[in-house]
């Protein structure tokens, strides 16, 4: 398992949201909530899918949704890596 980079998770997003880029996610940017970033929960299940093909961490909707912000999708994600090493 690989882990993921904010570049990486901000390919996903916009690839996600319909190939337009709703503005580079920065690491200033990495704490603040999706719904402000301009992301749905159509685009969070998309980017759930792929880290999953991508990645191998398989995230549930149950825990997506709980997941508000980029850091914790970077941080349960690199973190699931990190134990499968």
């Amino acid at each position: 398992m690989s882990t993921i980079t904010i570049d990486d998770l901000n390919r996903l997003l916009t690839e996600e949201a319909g190939g337009t880029d709703n503005g580079a996610l920065t690491s200033e940017l990495v704490d603040t909530e999706f719904v402000a970033l301009g992301y749905d929960s159509l685009a969070l299940l998309g980017i759930a899918t792929r880290i999953g093909k991508e990645f191998g961490v398989h995230i549930s909707d149950e825990v997506l949704f709980d997941l508000v912000t980029p850091r914790a999708v970077l941080d349960l994600v690199n973190g699931v890596a990190r134990e499968t090493r």
